[in-house]
């Protein structure tokens, strides 16, 4: 139906044109001297329907040869009247040219949107690839992880008195828990792909809840600092990004470091910083902190999946957002996340 109707379009525009240029080269014949005018109304017009419904190159040779002989035909008429100068002519071969550079420089930039356009497909189609990948690889891993984990601890449970049977069980089950978490961390990743669920968010009471949350887990002088009050986020990819950049800094730092969470409004953005007193991150590091499946080369036993901070700055970035580090070896590390401060969500 659409090819039907634009088939319609394209000959309802070419049926006015014709009228158009027929008319104006009417006016040309019926007025020699005066035939400057139509003669332009009839090659501008010839550029604005090549410009706005790209012939086929066929269409395009027969348009521009007759609309050539026509307007040359008239020209020289009136030259061999001695109404106009036989120079004025000239004028014919030059509109001629000047279209077909014209049609050059449309047949090149449409080449170009056609090559953006598949480059685009192409991206779109590999961002969905690289979803399915990790959503189907991680749910297809869990089983066989949860499995694996239950004869291990089968096996250390009908042993209990063999040494080394129980530090080679542990050396497993440790290794099963990393998987089980990179999978965990897969998923989270991939789900950050679709569209946030907005509410209106006590984002101080976050951050006190979030230090509640952790205190017991790590032993850290913490501190949350908010005066941000309520803000427009989604709450759980709020919690998934301080979850990461805190999960960072308590392995980065050692009991009695200082880990503090504050927000602030500056201007029309929301600031969250999560900062804390440890080893601080190296110089020819900081370029690679938010890549995936990469660790600092100071992480040493620390290294994880390399999942963790690549998380936070894509939940900052799918509210529209920026994710930023400082650090220096000894200085410690803040991770500085900037919102947009939009205006609260309408209730119902």
């Amino acid at each position: 139906m659409w090819d039907t109707a634009s088939s319609r379009a394209e000959r309802a525009l070419l049926a006015g044109w014709a009228v158009f240029a027929t008319v104006n080269v009417a006016l040309m014949w019926a007025f020699p001297g005066e035939e400057t005018i139509p003669f332009h109304f009839v090659w501008i017009s010839l550029a604005l329907v090549f410009g706005l419904r790209r012939w086929t190159r066929r269409t395009m040779v027969v348009a521009l040869a007759l609309v050539t002989v026509v307007t040359a035909v008239v020209l020289v008429h009136h030259a061999l009247i001695h109404v106009i100068g036989i120079e004025e002519t000239s004028e014919v071969p030059l509109m001629a040219a000047v279209f077909l550079v014209m049609v050059w420089h449309v047949n090149r930039r449409q080449e170009a949107l056609a090559e953006v356009r598949r480059l685009a497909a192409r991206d779109r189609q590999n961002a969905r690839n690289q979803e399915l990948f990790m959503r189907s690889g991680s749910h297809e891993l869990r089983t066989p992880i949860t499995v694996a984990r239950g004869y291990v601890e089968l096996v250390r449970a009908a042993h209990p008195g063999d040494d080394q049977l129980q530090e080679d069980t542990g050396v497993a089950l440790e290794e099963l828990e990393k998987l089980a978490e990179l999978t965990s961390r897969l998923v989270t990743l991939a789900a950050l792909e679709h569209p946030a669920q907005l509410h209106q968010v006590d984002l101080d009471a976050v951050l006190e809840k979030t230090v509640r949350r952790w205190s017991p887990v790590a032993e850290r002088e913490w501190v949350a600092d908010g005066t941000a009050g309520e803000v427009v986020a989604d709450p759980d990819r709020l919690e998934t990004m301080l979850d990461s950049l805190i999960e960072n800094a308590v392995k980065f730092t050692a009991p009695g470091d200082r880990i503090a969470l504050a927000a602030r409004r500056e201007d029309a953005e929301v600031v969250v910083e999560v900062s804390d007193s440890g080893i601080g991150i190296p110089a020819r590091d900081l370029p690679h902190v938010f890549d995936r499946f990469r660790s600092g080369s100071a992480a040493g036993e620390r290294a994880g999946s390399g999942l963790g901070l690549a998380i936070a700055r894509t939940a900052i970035e799918a509210r529209g957002g920026t994710l930023t580090v400082c650090s220096a070896p000894g200085t410690g590390t803040t991770f500085v996340a900037r919102i947009p401060d939009e205006p609260p969500v309408p209730v119902g």
